[in-house]
């Protein structure tokens, strides 16, 4: 039987978990308005990142998996390149903490593309 890496173990995982523990930090400063119109909305798809990773790790089909990764992805884009993008614009975060998140949505970008091939790879033996 193949061994396998535990969930928390892998790095895209550790990135995406990070992640949502910064976003905790931002959305619990916002107020009751600004949590409602956005904030909701910014958690909930940060969290979505690690939790769609989460689900396709333990799918079967590597095709499955995939299908998985690349919601993660999407949801990465959706935290990252819109809700971070408002909350900042409207100056509910400081740009210290700003340019954090923006460096670690790279890195996890990357590591989730590469993660992404590597399951393509394992499909063929590679």
């Amino acid at each position: 039987m193949k061994d396998y890496i535990p969930l928390s173990a892998l790095e895209v995982y550790k990135l995406s978990r990070e992640l949502s523990e910064i976003a905790w930090q931002i959305y619990e400063t916002l107020n009751w308005q600004d949590k409602k119109i956005m904030g909701d909305q910014f958690i909930e798809s940060v969290d979505s990142v690690g939790a769609n990773i989460a689900e396709g790790y333990k799918r079967y089909h590597y095709l499955d998996r995939i299908k998985f990764y690349y919601n993660s992805r999407a949801s990465l884009s959706e935290s990252c390149n819109h809700w971070l993008e408002l909350l900042y614009e409207r100056k509910n975060i400081n740009p210290k903490l700003f340019e954090k998140v923006k460096k670690l949505e790279k890195r996890l970008s990357i590591k989730l593309a590469n993660f992404i091939n590597t399951t393509y790879k394992s499909k063929n033996g590679e």
